[in-house]
């Protein structure tokens, strides 16, 4: 089995307080896992068990004090700013709650971006093509604040698909969307998560969202426990009750 990302006991924990009240706080407590290439994983917990802080770790947003992560066999924790760079560059795409988009840019230099950043710059032809897939058929040049959420959701995935990306991790993807956009943009990314050389890692609330992984991770404390497959929206609400 082909795995794009493989952890291996990683722990983080945060300072809080000042003086004499300045202590450490473990988020995340040994948490092991992988994800297949074409696989799409997702992870969910009650609120406070590590969900954001374990994707960013995983993708090298977040430095881990301990444990290993490999994106494409490249070793993330530990690694300088320069291969973290690389490693992004090459290997990663993100999707976040707020899209992320540069507002000065157009929905179009937005899409070519990490790709031109990576050394594989877009003809107009391919932006537009990718802009077409995810249903932004000739909206290159519209700018962020002319586009609603839905559609600059889609322009993030679309950036996520244009760079090449291996492994996509999406944070909250449909947190600031409604239902009808919501839908669209998990079909999207269950679409790159159906490409056999691709995955998707998806931290979600979204009991919807999480039923159309191939595999749900619970997390409790910091820790993994319990995995599920492909499970309808009771069945991860029944898992996520337990983990209360």
């Amino acid at each position: 089995m082909s795995c794009t990302v493989v952890a291996r006991e990683v722990c983080k924990s945060f300072v809080i307080g000042r003086g004499s009240k300045r202590r450490a706080t473990d988020v995340l407590r040994g948490v092991s896992l992988h994800v297949a290439a074409g696989e799409m994983v997702a992870i969910v917990g009650p609120s406070g068990s590590g969900k954001s802080t374990l994707l960013y770790c995983l993708s090298g947003l977040e430095a881990a004090d301990a444990g290993s992560v490999e994106v494409m066999g490249r070793q993330v924790v530990g690694a300088g700013r320069n291969d973290l760079f690389k490693t992004r560059r090459d290997h990663v795409g993100f999707i976040f709650q707020s899209y992320n988009l540069i507002p000065s840019l157009t929905a179009g230099e937005n899409v070519s971006l990490p790709a031109r950043l990576a050394g594989r710059p877009l003809t107009a032809a391919q932006v537009r093509e990718v802009l077409a897939g995810v249903g932004l058929e000739g909206r290159e040049k519209s700018r962020p604040a002319d586009m609603s959420g839905g559609e600059q959701q889609r322009v993030a995935i679309a950036r996520a698909l244009a760079g090449g990306a291996d492994v996509v991790f999406a944070d909250e993807p449909t947190g600031a969307l409604d239902s009808k956009n919501g839908r669209e943009a998990l079909g999207l990314l269950r679409g790159i998560a159906d490409d056999p050389a691709r995955s998707v890692v998806m931290v979600t609330h979204d009991l919807e969202a999480a039923s159309m992984a191939d595999r749900i991770l619970v997390l409790k404390d910091g820790r993994v426990v319990r995995e599920l497959g492909r499970s309808n929206p009771t069945d991860i609400l029944k898992a996520l009750e337990a983990a209360r």
